[in-house]
């Protein structure tokens, strides 16, 4: 069974190809390595005892992504993960993401529209909540006004799935994640960001690590029990476990409806200042810190209500946060050795 990954050499996308292939599905990565680096498919092989096909391929080129589907004409399933994800970066450069996140997603999706039927899922975010009214999150939660041009793209990219699988023979489900975090265990692949990080954990790991001088904290005056931004920090290796249960369900058509949503976060929100005390207990060091003005498009909080993706799916979290940060800790010595 051949499955096509977008974005697969990236921090989400190199750890499903990990446990794809832990399931004997055949993988092909399509990456531009724009934000990733092509020594993580040695990890990748390193890990499962097998390189995945590759193809450098920037999928905002729609006649390169046309050439693609014509060389692989046999493979209809694909997970799309490519696409920008920095909310500041998407507020400095609104067109990049616009450009990035949605043509790529049109140009891939006009090819399976040729196929008998297709499966399609989606990285989708917790983001397209906007600022939600009231918590834990459900898939019903209404949808706010996007934050941040990064936001509105992921809310956009879901109409125009809903609206394809409507007409066509498309199935799919947007997969809404919470914050992922951490690394394998193998420690052979983990988060790389190029430049300095958009997420809060790896800059916690570069700050501990000497790469920063201290971490920014953006803002401590929310409405929050310390007043920092809370969110759902989600092991990559669960949140990349239930792409594969997605995609088993629509291979083995057990799903209900053409188009399913599903929340993947642990159920539990940590502030800031959580994370960072679990950093300085993984590391066994003290965190430089200082305290900055709040960030525009940061929600106060974010944090998910597991119920349909636990009963539907039959996925739970199985790591911690504490493990996951151990895990980006360790990650992070590695890669500056």
């Amino acid at each position: 069974m051949k499955i096509v990954v977008t974005g697969g050499l990236g921090f989400i996308g190199s750890h499903t190809v990990v446990e794809l292939q832990n399931e004997n599905f055949e993988v092909i990565v399509i990456d531009n390595l724009s934000n990733s680096s092509i020594e993580v498919l040695d990890g990748i092989e390193r890990i499962t005892g097998k390189k995945p096909l590759f193809e450098q391929i920037d999928v905002r080129d729609k006649a390169a992504v046309e050439d693609f589907f014509k060389k692989y004409n046999d493979v209809s399933d694909v997970i799309h993960f490519a696409a920008s994800k920095a909310v500041g970066e998407s507020v400095q450069n609104p067109l990049l993401y616009y450009e990035n996140n949605i043509n790529s997603l049109v140009y891939i999706l006009q090819e399976l529209n040729k196929k008998p039927e297709a499966n399609f899922i989606f990285s989708s975010s917790c983001t397209v909540y906007g600022q939600a009214e009231k918590m834990p999150i459900a898939e019903s939660t209404a949808i706010q006004p996007a934050m941040s041009p990064y936001g509105n793209t992921k809310q956009i990219g879901e109409e125009i799935i809903t609206d394809v699988t409507k007409v066509s023979n498309l199935n799919a489900i947007l997969l809404r994640y919470f914050n992922p975090v951490g690394a394998h265990e193998s420690n052979e692949i983990g988060e790389l960001p190029l430049g300095v990080p958009q997420n809060l954990v790896p800059f916690i790991t570069q700050t501990g690590v000497g790469l920063r001088k201290e971490l920014a904290v953006y803002g401590n005056d929310y409405p929050t029990p310390d007043g920092t931004c809370v969110r759902d920090y989600i092991h990559v290796v669960d949140l990349a476990k239930a792409h594969v249960i997605a995609m088993q369900r629509l291979v083995n058509k057990t799903n209900t409806d053409k188009l399913e949503i599903f929340n993947l976060g642990t159920g539990k929100g940590s502030s800031v200042l959580e994370v960072m005390h679990a950093f300085e207990k993984a590391s066994g060091q003290k965190l430089p810190y200082k305290i900055v003005d709040r960030r525009e498009g940061d929600v106060t909080e974010a944090y998910a209500n597991t119920d349909k993706a636990n009963n539907v799916l039959g996925w739970k979290t199985q790591l911690s946060l504490d493990d996951a940060i151990a895990s980006a800790w360790k990650w992070e010595q590695k890669i500056r050795q």
